[in-house]
């Protein structure tokens, strides 16, 4: 006889750093698509934005869990509202309003997650072998 299958308990495996990193890295290319379409210029990422998703990682715990969720409600936000913008330009209409308003909640969201990694010094986290 067949017996009855049960649901998974087992813990999942946490997500790796290059996810996180992948995901960083594709926030920040949304967000200067998202510029672009409102007509302001990105600031050039600082060492903060850069090592982001090191430190992040680095500093684990609550602070990991917590830029882990921020990023995908970042995304949550993003990708409707870039495709949104990306409709409204494709049929000759100015987006440049909207995605003003998109890039300020864009950047809201940015700060509030680098503040969440710990500073670190101007090479970037600490590496050891």
């Amino acid at each position: 006889m067949n017996e009855p299958i049960l649901p998974d308990h087992s813990p999942r495996p946490a997500r790796s750093d290059v996810s996180l990193s992948a995901q960083w890295s594709a926030m920040r290319d949304a967000g200067a698509a998202v510029a672009l379409l409102a007509g302001v210029e990105a600031d050039r990422p600082g060492p903060a934005e850069r090592n982001f998703a090191a430190a992040i990682a680095d500093a684990g715990g609550w602070r990991l869990a917590l830029a882990r969720e921020g990023l995908t409600d970042l995304g949550a936000m993003l990708q409707p509202g870039l495709a949104a913008l990306l409709a409204v330009k494709a049929r000759g209409h100015d987006a440049a309003a909207p995605a003003r308003a998109l890039w300020g909640e864009y950047r809201v969201a940015c700060d509030a997650l680098l503040a969440l990694a710990p500073e670190v010094g101007a090479m970037g986290p600490r590496r050891s072998a």
